[in-house]
């Protein structure tokens, strides 16, 4: 009978000693690394979240501005009433408005500035800034 170079593989095989205890760390290492990357992912949902929500809000405010009844400071107040409520009143701080020519046509600006979100909701200030314009009325 000849035997084959290959050894057969049993239920019951036993890892050479310097290979037990391995899993564990293995287990550690890639669970640790699988958690960083996750909690990464979410937080760039939330940064974008919040960029998106303030451009809403700006361009939101600028609309509300530039109707026959309103003024820029109108504007101003809507964005700020906007941000307070969707995402928290520290991020309404720094709003401005302004009125600007874009492509030939007079339009209102409303520019925010806001911390961006860089752990959970906490991060540097004024590194966030989002614009929005809307058509004055001739």
């Amino acid at each position: 009978m000849r035997k084959s170079g290959r050894r057969r593989l049993t239920a019951h095989h036993v890892p050479a000693p310097r290979e037990q205890g391995s899993a564990v760390v293995d287990f550690v290492l890639v669970g640790g690394l699988l958690t960083m990357f996750f909690l990464a992912v979410i937080q760039l949902a939330l940064v974008l979240h919040v960029r998106n929500t303030l451009i809403d809000a700006a361009a939101s405010g600028a609309r509300y501005g530039t109707l026959a009844d309103r003024t820029a400071a109108d504007a101003e107040e809507r964005s700020r009433a906007l941000i307070a409520t969707a995402l928290n009143p520290g991020f309404a701080e720094q709003v401005s408005t302004s009125e600007v020519t874009v492509q030939g046509m007079r339009t209102l600006e409303v520019t925010v500035r806001a911390p961006m979100p860089v752990i959970g909701l906490i991060g540097p200030r004024d590194l966030l800034e989002v614009k929005g314009h809307a058509a004055l009325q001739p």
